[in-house]
């Protein structure tokens, strides 16, 4: 698949980029893409939740009243967890949420995120975009050039442009990310996502297959 390169400011510089077909070509796999969307959701929680058992919380343990002969229910200590202010049963403890994936599953994952979108043409390539200063109206009229306005956009970078995701970080429908912190669900819920120039080598490299060794006999 070749796709056209657009300049910053939408003009077609009448080049075009063949996209690897081991990253936008690939028959999507839906299984794993939603394992490594589910990962991430996963690892975006806290799991900070915490809530006090019977041990922990103040309150005396004499035994309230005799065991027997009092006509009513057994009963141990005020921090019963069945009275009012007792202690939780079972309660939630700080806990990790995250989930492993094997690299392999990973890739495949975003490779299937990006031939998905890039079946639905919504990938486009840009030049390799560069701001000598954090200027959101810069990115504004960048994004309005490449007719990208419209819905949530990804940009792709090839390194981490401090100075570019400085410019887009304050609008609520945009993200830019390097190849190296890309991610299955953001490319998901893009609907726009602009693809740098250079980024199209690093991902090359990135979905290259290891090589194999061979033997000697």
């Amino acid at each position: 698949m070749k796709l056209q390169v657009y300049s910053a400011t939408g003009a077609d510089t009448g080049r075009e980029v063949e996209l690897p077909e081991n990253v936008f070509g690939v028959e999507p796999n839906e299984h794993a893409v939603y394992l490594a969307v589910k990962a991430y959701l996963a690892a975006q929680r806290q799991g900070t939740h915490k809530t006090k058992e019977r041990g922990e919380i103040a309150g005396s343990t004499k035994k309230l009243h005799k065991q027997k002969g009092t006509g009513g229910s057994r009963k141990g200590d005020i921090k019963n967890p069945l009275f009012r202010s007792g202690g939780r049963i079972f309660g939630p403890r700080p806990r990790s949420y995250g989930i492993k994936l094997n690299k392999k599953v990973k890739q495949n994952a975003r490779a299937s995120a990006f031939s998905t979108k890039a079946a639905e043409g919504k990938i486009k390539l840009v030049e390799d975009l560069r701001f000598d200063a954090p200027k959101t109206k810069d990115f504004i009229n960048f994004l309005n050039g490449v007719k990208a306005n419209e819905g949530k956009v990804l940009l792709i970078t090839a390194e981490n442009e401090a100075n570019v995701y400085r410019s887009g970080r304050n609008l609520p429908n945009s993200t830019v990310l390097s190849v190296g912190t890309v991610n299955t669900y953001e490319i998901m819920r893009a609907g726009t996502i602009l693809v740098a120039e250079g980024a199209i080598e690093k991902l090359k490299e990135q979905f290259a297959a290891p090589a194999t060794a061979t033997t000697h006999e």
